[in-house]
């Protein structure tokens, strides 16, 4: 990985001008081809969407951006919440597809003659391996051809791959189409974060992040639900019928409704429709590729890896919601053994179970967007009105308390064997705290970072992959330690990891980011108009700041 390559810090080079290399804009050579002179030449006789005037005049083509009705921030309201809607059903369903066949896991032995137990695992858990490794992927496409259609065209096949989980001749196949649905449905997991940000300025996106960030967890909660029911009453082959159903509305009503966000591609749009030779006079933020559509790829592919690796921010915030992520993936594939053999819950009241954590996350949803928001306005007016990502952490860290609260309350309710209504009570509690300290994580990342869905993208790998590995030794860790010890275990961690950083971060956090080439140029953002750019900005200039100046 070029590490050192300037082009993958550049905020707008790659992923904003990328779309070009399918369009009929082709980049200038020595030798330009007779198609692309005709081409330019055709478009050239069109008049420009923006007076000539205000093109040579314009200094900075932010000015007009920022006004502009194609921006999605200057959407209607009724637009706006129709788009997060539209993201917030797709992200939905994959999280449900992760689940749902959960409890149908005998079924499955059954059907296809399976005898090894890490077989019939393998079966579930396969679906969160590749739900980590897709992101990486479509976060940078999403930034390089723009949002929705990356988003319709992996939920279509996401429907397919589940129809295809439903008539799988062999054990083999269905391995094969749950790894594959596993990967088309993280396309909403990594870039719905970013279509959040398109659509609202750093002060107002706290309810809608909370919206998008309840699919993925709440969809692991309906999904074992739903799924005891259909799989004792009508067989485990209707639960991927459901799930295909349940894909299938959500492109009924997403693409007819649901339009581009992503800025870049947008502006690009736009300038290319009125004139493609003056797109680097009006906006010399949006430049032609350099070198090969291949290398842009590269460039674009990698970001996620850079974010995560190169910035501590973003490798901390990223492990303590993985690490929340694995037990809560871990409490999910306990819960059926658990309240089977403890109390006798049949496998559809079994399912129910699962309220307790759906509780949880509702009330943090309704209570948590409404704290967070409360909190960073009143931090942003005490600040002359200036927001700042370190604003997010207060939130966070009222809801890292909950966390060993419930793991606690949970693991030595379990032990003690007492009313099955107190586990269900200690789950919820680490539920409430879990999208509690999510959302502001996301609006940290969001705030922070040029290329949000690549942050919430590198994100998304770790929590997958914990996700994924956390319920393996699960079973191993409360034999040994008890439901009491091991969830004290867990506790303990939670406390090291989600108490000391974000109070370290909200005191030396500008100055992290200050000094990160990946981060610097949130800073500046965050600063009022009339305050001059410190030392560690102007030595460290991004090619939006270069543009501006």
């Amino acid at each position: 990985m070029p590490q050192n390559d300037p082009a993958a810090l550049r905020p707008n080079t790659a992923a904003s001008t990328s779309a070009s290399s399918d369009t009929h804009v082709h980049r200038i050579e020595n030798n330009i081809t007779r198609e692309s002179e005709q081409i330019r030449s055709t478009v050239g006789q069109n008049e420009s969407t923006l007076p000539e005037g205000k093109i040579l005049a314009t200094a900075d083509p932010e000015d007009d951006w920022e006004v502009d009705p194609a921006n999605a921030r200057n959407w209607s309201i009724g637009r706006k919440w129709t788009a997060v809607g539209i993201v917030s059903l797709y992200t939905f369903c994959s999280p449900l597809a992760s689940s749902m066949m959960a409890p149908g896991l005998p079924e499955v032995a059954v059907k296809y003659n399976i005898t090894n137990p890490t077989v019939i695992a393998l079966t579930l858990s396969i679906f969160l391996f590749t739900f980590a490794i897709g992101p990486l992927i479509f976060a940078p496409l999403s930034e390089m051809y723009g949002r929705t259609w990356v988003l319709h065209i992996a939920n279509i096949f996401t429907l397919a791959f589940s129809l295809g989980c439903a008539f799988s001749p062999t054990t083999g196949a269905l391995v094969a189409f749950r790894f594959l649905s596993g990967f088309s449905g993280s396309a909403p997991i990594a870039i719905g974060g970013g279509s959040v940000s398109d659509l609202f300025a750093e002060r107002d996106r706290a309810s809608a992040m909370a919206l998008f960030s309840l699919g993925p967890l709440i969809g692991p909660v309906v999904g074992p639900i739903a799924g005891g029911f259909i799989a004792q009453e009508i067989g485990v082959k209707w639960v991927f019928i459901v799930i295909a159903c349940v894909c299938g509305f959500a492109s009924v009503v997403g693409i007819p409704l649901l339009r581009e966000t992503y800025a870049p591609v947008l502006r690009r749009r736009k300038l290319l429709s009125a004139d493609p030779e003056k797109v680097s006079k009006v906006d010399p933020s949006l430049p032609q590729p350099e070198g090969s559509l291949l290398y842009v790829l590269w460039i674009n592919l990698e970001r996620p890896f850079i974010l995560l690796f190169r910035s501590l921010v973003c490798f901390m915030l990223s492990l303590y919601m993985a690490f929340q992520y694995g037990i809560f993936y871990l409490m999910f594939s306990t819960f059926a053994e658990f309240f089977s053999a403890t109390y006798g819950f049949s496998p559809g009241i079994g399912g129910l179970a699962y309220l307790g954590l759906g509780v949880g996350f509702f009330a943090a949803t309704i209570f948590g967007a409404k704290f967070a928001d409360q909190i960073y306005h009143n931090l942003a007016a005490k600040n002359n009105g200036v927001g700042k990502p370190e604003m997010r952490i207060p939130a966070l860290s009222f809801g890292s308390f909950f966390i060993p609260v419930g793991l606690f309350w949970y693991g030595w309710s379990a032990q003690a064997k007492i009313h099955w209504i107190m586990p269900i009570i200690g789950s919820g509690i680490f539920a409430f705290g879990m999208m509690t300290t999510f959302l502001p994580i996301q609006l940290y990342l969001v705030d922070t970072f040029t290329y949000a869905a690549s942050a919430l993208a590198a994100a998304s790998l770790f929590r997958s992959l914990l996700g994924f590995a956390f319920p393996l030794f699960g079973q191993q860790m409360y034999a040994a330690l008890g439901e009491g010890g091991g969830n004290s275990l867990l506790a303990g961690l939670a406390i090291v990891l989600g108490i000391p950083f974000p109070v370290w971060l909200y005191y030396r956090g500008e100055d992290i980011r200050a000094r990160n080439p990946l981060t610097s140029a949130s800073v500046k953002k965050g600063r009022p108009v009339s305050a001059a750019p410190s030392a560690v900005e102007t030595s460290k200039v991004s090619h939006e700041d270069k543009v501006s100046a």
